[in-house]
């Protein structure tokens, strides 16, 4: 179904369904409100599809690789099934090894894991903390924050071709900031690395809810992303890519199912032959529901649409920038300017307010759940706002006096499932707080900013 959006000035398809899109929170002023969820970039609620989709194969849950009974033949079947979804999802090369982990973190420190001797890592302090910290056991060249698309392909090329020796070497790079929603040039960062010898992995956790990912048509060598921000709950995520590092190296997890055979010795010791398919890293029992979830969206997306998806949602961008920019005193924080292309993620500051002050009384006042801190980014928060910031958390510090820089940031995030009333309520709320105050008082309990009773 579509609807006419006179504002966008073209037809965009309606949000999709997720659950709790009709559950009503308190409201400190009394009385309730549908909750308005603006968090999607730290997790999108999941999709009713999907969660209907696991529901139906629930009652016949059964062990996966390990067992000759119908239901566990059933699982496996699933299992192995959702694998080649989520292949296809990413357009993944023949010859591609796709594994399910945990979530992008998990995907990265797995890769991490298997990193040749010797090899060398380059990465943008622009990074989230799951794709900045991984590769402590490596040689790393942290580079510095871009300010154009242009300027970070150069600043790796500068820096890939000045490394010595000239081993192997691997750039780790996002597909979209989850602090300022701006899209990376991941086409041309992947150029420039196969140019001087290197691989590259991508971190599209924020970028595969959003926009389609192909591992072919990107060259990149690697993906990682998060079920539970692509609308699958559970504790699932993905790496995709090249199989002959992750072959080369021993398992992440050692265990059942990683192992192929393994013996005894007569010095009592134990040899072990280790799979070389995906199983070499997905020891023990694997999440098969975790699995499943993130291929059903996977499904819903392509079904959906993503050339719609991206219309409607970027509808809803323009809204909230629009509305912002009518607020003199929000600072909208971005690297590559107003005109970058980005996801539905905008990070800002607001002058006068301590910005965990302002998240509560979003959520206390107008049900609007927001994130507010340092979103998992610090040295790019630290670089945006161009203060030390706050430790996330920390929201009791005194209140920015006006035209002091703010200690932390607001994030409001949106995707697929968000009704076009709940950026409208945000940004109705947004612009009363700073004309009105907060009608409430508030304290820190617990690291928390919460109404003071």
């Amino acid at each position: 179904m579509s609807v006419s959006t006179v504002a966008a000035d073209r037809t965009v398809c309606a949000p999709l369904p997720v659950l709790g899109r009709d559950v009503t929170v308190p409201l400190v002023t009394g009385g309730e409100v549908t909750y308005a969820a603006l968090d999607y970039a730290a997790s999108a609620p999941a999709l009713q599809r999907v969660w209907d989709d696991v529901a139906a194969y629930a009652p016949y849950y059964g062990s996966v690789h390990r067992g000759a009974g119908y239901l566990s033949q059933l699982s496996t079947d699933l299992f192995e099934t959702a694998r080649r979804t989520v292949t296809e999802f990413l357009d993944c090369r023949a010859d591609d090894q796709l594994i399910f982990t945990r979530s992008t973190t998990d995907s990265l420190n797995l890769l991490a894991s298997a990193l040749p001797d010797g090899c060398q890592v380059f990465v943008f302090e622009t990074e989230h903390h799951a794709s900045l910290l991984p590769w402590q056991h490596a040689q790393v060249t942290y580079l510095d924050a871009p300010r154009t698309p242009e300027q970070a392909v150069a600043t790796l090329r500068e820096a890939l071709a000045a490394r010595d020796p000239k081993g192997p070497a691997l750039v780790c790079v996002t597909g979209a900031s989850n602090v300022t929603g701006e899209l990376w040039p991941v086409r041309e960062l992947a150029a420039a690395a196969h140019e001087h010898g290197a691989r590259i992995v991508l971190d599209a956790a924020q970028l595969a809810p959003h926009h389609p990912v192909s591992v072919q048509d990107l060259d990149v060598d690697w993906v990682a992303f998060s079920g539970h921000k692509l609308y699958a709950p559970f504790g699932s995520g993905v790496l995709a890519g090249r199989a002959d590092w992750l072959r080369a190296a021993d398992p992440y997890l050692a265990g059942g199912g990683a192992s192929r055979k393994v013996t005894r010795r007569e010095d009592g010791g134990v040899d072990v032959e280790w799979h070389d398919s995906a199983a070499r890293h997905e020891a023990g029992s694997p999440n098969v529901i975790g699995a499943y979830s993130i291929a059903a969206a996977c499904k819903a997306l392509t079904e959906a649409g993503f050339e719609s998806l991206v219309a409607r949602e970027q509808y809803l961008i323009d809204t909230v920038r629009a509305g912002l920019a009518e607020v003199p005193e929000v600072r909208v924080l971005s690297l590559f300017g107003d005109d970058a292309p980005r996801v539905g993620v905008i990070s800002f500051v607001v002058e006068g307010w301590n910005s965990s002050h302002f998240a509560a009384a979003l959520s206390a006042e107008y049900g609007i759940g927001v994130r507010d801190g340092l979103f998992c980014a610090h040295p790019l928060v630290r670089t945006l706002l161009g203060s030390e910031p706050q430790t996330q958390g920390e929201c009791g510090a005194p209140e920015a006096a006006p035209g002091e820089k703010s200690l932390n940031a607001i994030r409001v995030s949106f995707g697929a499932g968000t009704p076009d009333e709940h950026v409208e309520r945000f940004v109705g709320a947004v612009k009363e707080l700073v004309r009105d105050g907060a009608r409430w008082q508030y304290r820190t309990e617990d690291g928390r900013c919460v109404p003071a009773v």
